[in-house]
């Protein structure tokens, strides 16, 4: 499917969602939506590879039918089922029983039938135990089917489900079954329920002209940047992963074989769901990515807490757009904590530099993280301008980059991109002034980063070049004059300097003008005197 028709597709969804929508509120409705979406992506996937299976053995059946080709072939053939189905978990992974295929709930929402919902809930609780032999619990925990939100009683949540799957249904319809577009729509439709979302946005969602810079960065080389893309990541991090746009940026980037394993953490369980939907929606395979569900500053993960530090997993590349000055528990326990005791603990008030620490913790030698923080990092003092030292003492930040206000759907605030690597080699830090009128489009609500503004601030990177009031590199013996500030405005203006005036130049030019009033007013003098009147003073 082509950019266009991908684009018309989550327009047509978008559309559908805000007509059905009514007085639902926007983010219950897009875990019904984005839910439904996901459904169909992943009956279409497994129907295509069960057509190719079963080959001339795939039944046809009438469009109007209220039976699927399945349904039909699992009926006549319950003793090749098991066999079957052993195939399909070698080839997609997973299995769906004909009843909960999308063609088969769109058929009984078609027909309006009065076993709808409990159909759909049989299939989502199937998809969740038995689907992934149990490796995706509580996939579906945040749709209640049962809400009052639906109606007051099952007649009318039936009724009212009926209704949005239907309209849904004829909305995809118009469009091939191409099962990648889907996926591309899922995202987009997420960036349109973020924007409408206010502040709620920031907890799952990464404008996509930042994700596609922190994913250059760092799939960059991380000792020679100007050398290209690398070949290949071993592994690659989000620990703040929402719904798991970023780290798919990165997958896009590297091409779908370019990464050994997803990895991502989350602690909000509906947007823990919606990133292992979006993963499985773009192809990611359930053994090619790890999400967890859990707090990232206490380190919930047990697969993180490995003690011993020849078996600590360490990731090629960390992204992360974490939550902007998060209040936290810096408790006494934690000061020891091994992500935290050789830099110190940040501030109850903002966990900035914690999330900083965490990812910075599991990076590889060799890798390259990038992670999206407010400005207050950047010379905040006391625990936070410790932090920063001790990280630039040891040559560990790499790059700043400073991007301009009002890009994000959850916060109108000017933010800054920190890249950090362990493997640094130039004694100075590379500074980037993005944040000028000249490199941003203002837009009816959001700023935006064109293709050219994000290409700029790529490349700016990767060759560390210096442009007077975007770029510099500065050597860390002027950062350690400035006390380890790193505010970007000290190293790199985008104030206009005053022209030089040439004060002779001028007088030379202030002479000529007076003479040149003179002889005006000699001769406007001479042709009132011809006409009688008073002449000028």
């Amino acid at each position: 499917m082509t950019e266009e028709k991908q684009k018309q597709l989550g327009n047509t969804l978008w559309a559908i969602a805000d007509k059905l929508r009514g007085a639902m509120d926007a983010d219950d409705f897009r875990d019904y939506m984005l839910s439904f979406l996901f459904l169909r992506y992943l009956s279409d996937n497994y129907e295509t590879a069960a057509k190719k299976e079963l080959g001339s053995d795939y039944p046809k059946v009438d469009a109007e039918s209220r039976f699927s080709p399945l349904e039909v072939w699992y009926a006549a053939n319950g003793a090749d089922v098991p066999e079957f189905e052993k195939q399909m978990r070698r080839k997609v992974h997973y299995v769906i029983k004909p009843p909960y295929l999308w063609s088969s709930i769109a058929n009984m929402a078609r027909m309006h039938d009065d076993k709808l919902l409990d159909t759909l809930q049989d299939g989502f609780k199937y998809i969740e135990t038995a689907s992934f032999e149990s490796r995706f619990q509580g996939l579906f925990s945040e749709i209640e089917l049962a809400s009052p939100k639906l109606g007051k009683g099952y007649p009318e949540r039936n009724a009212k489900l009926c209704t949005v799957i239907q309209k849904i249904a004829e909305g995809l319809a118009g469009f091939s079954t191409d099962i990648d577009a889907l996926g591309d729509a899922y995202e987009y439709l997420i960036g349109q329920f973020a924007a409408g979302s206010g502040k709620k946005a920031g907890e799952f969602y990464t404008p996509q002209q930042i994700s596609d810079v922190l994913s250059a960065i760092v799939t960059l080389d991380s000792h020679e940047p100007a050398t290209g893309k690398k070949d290949h990541l071993k592994s690659v991090m989000d620990f703040a992963c929402g719904s798991g746009s970023l780290l798919l940026n990165v997958r896009k980037r590297m091409g779908p074989h370019g990464i050994g394993k997803i990895y991502g953490q989350e602690k909000n369980i509906t947007t823990y769901n919606l990133a292992r939907m979006n993963m499985l929606l773009h192809g990611v395979k359930d053994t090619e990515f790890e999400i967890f569900h859990g707090d990232t500053l206490t380190n919930d993960w047990e697969m993180l807490r490995e003690l011993n530090p020849a078996k600590k997993p360490v990731f090629d590349a960390v992204v992360a757009n974490p939550p902007f000055s998060y209040r936290w528990e810096n408790s006494d326990a934690l000061a020891d904590d091994v992500r935290f005791k050789n830099h110190g603990l940040a501030p109850k008030s903002a966990a900035d530099f914690a999330f900083l620490l965490h990812g910075f913790h599991f990076l590889k030698d060799d890798g390259v993280m990038a992670i999206i923080l407010p400005h207050g990092v950047l010379f905040r003092g006391g625990a936070e301008e410790r932090i920063r030292t001790k990280l630039l003492k040891d040559g560990h930040i790499d790059t700043v980059i400073g991007l301009p206000s009002n890009l994000f759907y959850s916060t109108g605030i000017p933010v800054c991109i920190l890249v950090l690597k362990k493997c640094k080699k130039p004694d100075d830090v590379l500074f980037i002034n993005a944040s000028g009128p000249e490199n941003f489009a203002k837009d009816k609500r959001q700023n935006k980063l064109l293709p050219e503004h994000i290409d700029k601030i790529i490349k700016t990177y990767q060759f560390r070049k210096e442009e007077p009031r975007y770029a510099r590199r500065v050597a860390m013996e002027e950062i350690e004059k400035n006390d380890f500030n790193l505010n970007i405005s000290r190293y790199v203006s985008t104030a206009v300097g005053e022209a030089e005036i040439d004060l002779d130049a001028v007088h030379a030019e202030l002479v000529e003008v007076e003479k040149a009033i003179m002889d005006a007013k000699k001769r406007h003098n001479r042709f009132l005197k011809e006409l009688g009147l008073k002449p000028l003073p």
